[in-house]
């Protein structure tokens, strides 16, 4: 991570168009126009095709002349999903690909408008796993609308895809290509959520705004806006979590704060890469049915602390540690630096763990007797831009404290 008082060389790779707001959702229609009047929409299983907002939305669609093809997707997007998908899609002529909905709605969405001109197997592409072929595209213009507040997966790149069991994986397919052409980022949307999806997602988001904030990758434009996500987050995750589904201004404003946040989390961590919790989220969501976001929210508070401790031993003039304190601070909403900034992050992650009632490891059948193969398949592209290199027994520490 560069020193936060100098400003060293960055690069910013692509983003898409931006359209950010309550009511943006009425845009989608003359965005699909942009490329043509064909369709092909993939939604999460439920919530949002149940929702008023998509009755309001067809009579839109309807009224420019436009007929969405659907497709949904059941849970996390895996490559036999996408690639049946591809299938069946493949000679549809389609304009542009929507995706809308959490954060495997919009992985799946992406890895469909990647294949549907080529027309190959994800597998091709997908990174650690194959034959990991250069993507030659042509990609289907692709918009991406998220329902929840977590993943930040509408600024991204990559389509996370996972294969579960005891050979499962979770690896994305990756290429510039693959960036939305626009998202739009309506927090209306978010009103369906139920607290525990907000749990998840929410910590989902504060993980990836603060490893973003400490990984060796972060820039002075990153850091930015990754401050001004945690700032958001600190104003509306409670509120948002304990008034969930109530319409009112209070909501509304809470919602907003929290769609800014996921989005600034998905904007830095597609430029900075993340750090340990993500790290292991890799194996942990492959190998065992916990969901991405409930992975984040259970191991922050142990990897920050273990973090912590490690740069403390070892690298004890790195800023990674200045940007903790700071995180502490802001967290608590007290002036607090040095130490008992760094404990009060530690000790703040560890109640907000309790409070959301975020389950253990154990509940999802991860035992003392896995964590030598998770630790073994936690060191992908998220541990290495970890501000510290952890050992195996570290990792491990990480694992254990959440069984």
């Amino acid at each position: 991570m560069n020193d936060p008082f100098s400003i060293q060389p960055f690069s910013i790779a692509r983003l898409p168009k931006i359209m950010f707001g309550p009511g943006t959702l009425a845009n989608l229609p003359t965005e699909i126009l942009r490329f043509g009047s064909k369709a092909l929409i993939i939604t999460g299983a439920r919530s949002f095709v149940a929702s008023p907002s998509w009755v309001h939305l067809q009579q839109l669609l309807h009224d420019l002349g436009i007929t969405p093809t659907l497709l949904s997707v059941e849970g996390e997007p895996s490559p036999a999903w996408v690639d049946d998908a591809v299938t069946k899609h493949k000679g549809g002529g389609f304009d542009v690909v929507v995706g809308i909905g959490g954060g495997s709605a919009l992985d799946g969405a992406k890895a469909i408008a990647g294949l549907l001109g080529p027309a190959n197997s994800v597998m091709d592409h997908l990174e650690g796993v194959g034959p990991e072929l250069p993507y030659q595209g042509p990609a289907t213009p692709l918009i991406c609308v998220p329902t929840t507040a977590g993943t930040g997966s509408e600024a991204t790149k990559n389509a996370v895809l996972s294969r579960h069991g005891v050979d499962g994986f979770k690896k994305s397919f990756r290429d510039d290509t693959l960036v939305a052409t626009t998202a739009i980022i309506d927090p209306d949307l978010l009103v369906t959520c139920p607290q525990s999806i907000i749990a998840a997602n929410g910590m989902d988001a504060f993980t990836q705004l603060l490893e973003s904030l400490t990984s060796i990758r972060s820039n002075a434009m990153t850091a930015a806006l990754a401050w001004s996500g945690l700032e958001r987050f600190v104003l509306g995750f409670w509120d948002m979590w304990l008034l969930a589904g109530e319409d009112s201004p209070r909501a509304t404003e809470a919602r907003t704060h929290m769609a800014y946040a996921s989005l600034m989390s998905g904007i830095c961590l597609a430029q900075t890469g993340l750090g340990s919790v993500h790290g292991l989220a890799q194996p942990l969501g492959s190998l065992f049915p916990i969901p991405h976001g409930v992975v984040c929210g259970t191991l922050v508070g142990e990897a920050t602390d273990i973090n912590i401790q490690a740069l403390i031993q070892r690298t004890p003039s790195s800023p990674a540690l200045s940007v903790y304190a700071r995180a502490g601070a802001l967290v608590l909403t007290q002036n607090l630096h040095g130490n008992a900034a760094l404990d009060g992050l530690v000790r703040t992650l560890h109640d907000w763990t309790d409070r959301l009632d975020l389950p253990r490891l154990s509940n999802f059948g991860v035992t003392p007797g896995d964590i030598p193969r998770i630790v073994a398949s936690s060191r992908g592209s998220s541990m290495q831009t970890n501000p510290v290199t952890l050992t195996d027994e570290e990792i491990g520490m990480v694992v254990e404290r959440r069984l």
